[in-house]
């Protein structure tokens, strides 16, 4: 089957990295043709240190180049894009020791020519590696200015359909697990964004006196309901030309109700976006999630989308999750511990339970299935006409120019 997620776990979009080879190709022939080998970030740095090349499982399956069943190279990806497999890294599992720093970025960087460099992984696998995260059952909430849902699996997802509703895939770093994402693009930036507009550019309002007049609205923000498309749509919908909305205005609505409308929308578009996943027989219900992420601090957010699952939500108190788990890999690496259950079980981090607010779900749960799911299909016909119309209309970015 040529379908790339068959094979890839992954359907094509631009942020992944074979088109950014084929880009290099295309428009730096020269520097192209000079090219022995292509490494990530991760790889270059390790190389830099060690001398020894090779990419992760984890962030391999997001280069749209890996057979994510086989763990290795795809070849009939690789063909139909002219790639040679000789230009890609090694593939290893992360936690694989691949060689001690050696005299030269010992003189460069001052490590100890002791210190043994190992392969690293994807951000938010690291970080669902260092929350304990690892097998099905499980549900791991990053929160930042993005948003990943991240769910364990022992299989890859086979139903195309998945694909096509942007949901992406890969490998855990852990074992011989996977992984499904979901999640949001702008989570954080949403709050970001309602800051500025109830302030101003030059002053945008403080963040505990938005959530504090978050807290003042009831449940439900009397009927405003926000949807949180600022960029473009997230999973199941492959939308890139949704917009943002808010429904339920009327003159009573106060900025409280707003802010508060912004938090639950983020909370429902978070469901939204991993409910749909329950359908395919590899996932298994999450029985809690667990949390990590500057978004965790926001205790409102979370007290919300404890009452609108149902579930209880325990956050880690861990500044840099994704950080502790880079560093389990290396420990792994090096020997330090044996198996990546021994790694977790030695984690000391704080970390406390939010529960849902029994008064509040069945309000939450009624708005959800009687008004959120039938939100994005009832704008997205002029979400779509409103970006269109701005694809073929010079349109001033502040606004209309006055006749002259």
């Amino acid at each position: 089957m040529r379908d790339p997620f068959a094979r890839t776990g992954l359907s094509l979009q631009p942020i992944f990295s074979l088109n950014k080879l084929l880009w290099h190709r295309e428009h730096e022939p020269d520097a192209w043709r000079r090219s022995t080998r292509w490494l990530l970030l991760a790889d270059y740095i390790a190389f830099r240190l060690s001398g020894e090349g090779a990419t992760d499982y984890s962030l391999a399956s997001r280069t749209l180049m890996m057979n994510l069943r086989e763990k290795r190279w795809d070849e009939i990806t690789l063909a139909i894009a002219g790639i040679n497999p000789d230009l890609l890294a090694r593939l290893a599992p992360g936690g694989t020791p691949l060689g001690y720093v050696t005299a030269k970025a010992h003189v460069e960087t001052g490590l100890s020519r002791r210190a043994l460099v190992s392969s690293g992984g994807h951000d938010h696998v690291c970080g669902a590696l260092a929350a304990g995260v690892t097998r099905p059952g499980q549900m791991l909430n990053s929160l930042g200015t993005a948003e990943a849902i991240f769910l364990p699996t022992d299989e890859p997802l086979t139903d195309l359909q998945a694909g096509r509703q942007g949901y992406t895939q890969g490998a855990h770093v852990t074992g011989g697990g996977y992984y499904v994402f979901a999640g949001q693009y702008t989570s954080g930036a949403c709050i970001d964004w309602l800051r500025r507009l109830l302030g101003t550019n030059d002053d945008p309002m403080a963040y505990d006196t938005l959530i504090a007049r978050a807290e003042k609205a009831p449940p439900g923000s009397q009927g405003v309901m926000f949807l949180p498309h600022l960029r473009l749509a997230n999973p199941p919908y492959d939308d890139p030309r949704s917009r943002g909305a808010l429904i339920g205005l009327t003159t009573d609505t106060g900025n409280d109700m707003v802010a508060r409308a912004v938090l639950e929308g983020l909370a429902f578009e978070s469901l939204s976006t991993f409910e749909p996943l329950l359908e395919y027989p590899q996932i298994s219900p999450p029985k809690s999630i667990v949390t990590i992420g500057g978004g965790t601090r926001n205790e409102l957010l979370m007290r919300i989308k404890a009452s609108l699952t149902n579930l209880r939500h325990e956050v880690i108190d861990a500044d840099e999750a994704t950080a502790l788990g880079a560093a389990l890999l290396g420990a792994l690496g090096a020997g330090v511990y044996a198996s990546v259950d021994e790694a977790i079980g030695a984690m000391r981090y704080g970390q406390h339970e939010v529960l849902p607010t029994a008064g509040d779900v069945p309000i939450y749960r009624a708005l959800y299935d009687d008004v959120y799911r039938r939100f994005y299909s009832a704008v997205a016909p002029l979400s779509q006409a409103i970006s269109d119309l701005q694809a073929t209309t010079v349109v001033p970015k502040h606004g209309l120019e006055s006749s002259r």
